[in-house]
């Protein structure tokens, strides 16, 4: 039955149960339903959504945590539901700049409804019924992670034509994009990942010029050596620990370092300590850290650059989409053990 604007519905949610220390589970998430009124208040600015899809996010892992003090992120309530990026569509709205049928990204919650109080944040999606992009793509390869991805490969390492350049995690939403936007430029790019089937994928599809299973080398600096004799001008640094240790052995002279994760450390209550760093210095390495919060202001040129990238097909996306939101906690949890393939999608609704 049609949801008509005014009406209260039912609102399936996942909420989160309470604070959670080392790797998150299922269990610190459960399903409620509470009532939801599809009408703005009046007078506010608040956008009313119904959300279609939910991005699985490393980063989420950490809005779990109890922070004390001032922090620049929002943190979950216990009791309160989960959120993070997502795709969805206008019911209401009292922010001048939506209106009813527009489609958005941004933060939302994770739940069938969603009243948006902090809507700057959120980006109209320029999409008509015919538009052969899908729109869970703005989950992924056209919304944070590729925001990430396009702000780390050519404002932070900025790779050239003929460079070296490595990516771990290569097969996740960020990774897989660095390394096809390196291909793209004529580097010569190497990936890793922990099963056969993600080497395969970063091989045979997705033009990387080798991979390797990190989990079947016993040694990881004989491993880059191996495939890189002559070093490595730029590290996408995904995995942090003993990687970035191996990593900064093998890095040539002014070689970069663009730092956006370190998923091996997120969760482990004493986090590795890497020895190697004196190759910094003797090497004259350049090792920045970023987020895509740096770069929101070139979302217009990353679009510009990479929409017709996928729809000449000389980019490829993989997706691993979840049906149904009770699906959600399964699939996020699944990020911290490598279960996912592809940029991990929760999709709630179709339209």
């Amino acid at each position: 039955m049609a949801r008509v604007v005014g009406d209260e519905v039912s609102n399936k949610q996942v909420i989160f149960r309470d604070y959670v220390t080392g790797f998150p589970k299922e269990s610190d998430m459960y399903l409620r339903t509470g009532t939801i009124k599809l009408k703005v208040p009046e007078g506010s600015k608040a956008v009313l959504v119904k959300n279609l899809y939910l991005s699985c996010d490393p980063l989420m892992q950490f809005f779990m945590r109890k922070v004390q003090g001032p922090d620049r992120y929002d943190y979950y309530t216990p009791g309160s539901p989960v959120f993070g990026y997502g795709v969805g569509k206008v019911l209401d709205s009292g922010h001048p700049d939506f209106k009813a049928g527009d489609l958005v990204w941004g933060m939302t919650g994770w739940e069938e409804y969603s009243l948006i109080t902090k809507s700057e944040g959120l980006i109209k999606i320029q999409h008509t019924p015919d538009d052969d992009v899908p729109l869970s793509y703005y989950t992924g390869i056209l919304g944070m992670p590729g925001m990430t991805a396009y702000a780390g490969f050519y404002e932070v390492g900025a790779p050239k034509k003929g460079e070296y350049v490595f990516v771990s995690a290569a097969s996740g939403a960020v990774g897989q994009l660095i390394g096809q936007f390196a291909k793209l430029t004529g580097c010569y790019v190497v990936g890793s990942a922990g099963s056969k089937e993600k080497v395969d994928l970063l091989k045979n599809e997705l033009g990387f010029d080798e991979a390797f299973n990190y989990k079947e080398e016993h040694d990881l600096n004989i491993a880059l050596k191996r495939y890189f004799p002559h070093g490595i001008d730029v590290y996408f640094e995904h995995v942090g620990g003993k990687m970035l240790d191996a990593v900064l052995l093998n890095m040539r002279h002014n070689g970069r370092i663009a730092v956006c994760g370190m998923i091996s450390q997120y969760n482990l209550e004493e986090h590795e300590g890497i020895k190697n760093l004196l190759q910094i210095g003797f090497k004259w390495i350049h090792m920045k850290g970023y987020t895509h919060l740096n770069y929101y202001h070139l979302y217009p040129k990353f679009l510009d650059l990479v929409l017709p990238y996928i729809r000449e097909k000389k980019i490829v996306y993989v997706e691993d989409i979840a049906e149904g939101l009770e699906s959600g906690p399964a699939a996020l949890v699944g990020l911290f053990t490598g279960r996912n393939f592809g940029k991990q999608v929760v999709a709630v609704a179709r339209e």
